[in-house]
């Protein structure tokens, strides 16, 4: 467990804030975008994960590993794409 450190509230607007010590945020990995919530009567401070965090990783292993192939050959073709003209302006 790390030592406790003291901060002081102070206003910023109509809201009040803390400046969170370097070495705190570091032991944590915090960064960026976060969620504060209230749990057992505590301030708890955790990152916000993007959406699609991770996506482009995951999708070059599996081209890497050959299985990004399409699952259902149903799709290849449609009724309605005979009636398009494809042009590339």
């Amino acid at each position: 467990m790390s030592k406790p450190y003291e901060t002081h509230l102070f206003k910023i607007g109509n809201s009040q804030g803390i400046r969170i010590p370097k070495v705190l945020l570091q032991q944590v990995d915090l960064t960026g975008k976060l969620s504060i919530e209230v749990v057992d009567n505590a301030l708890v401070l955790r990152q916000v994960s993007s959406t699609r965090q991770g996506w482009d990783a995951a999708f070059k292993q599996m081209a890497h590993n050959s299985d990004d192939q399409l699952l259902d050959t149903a799709l290849l073709s449609t009724d309605w794409e005979d009636e398009w003209q494809w042009s590339c302006e």
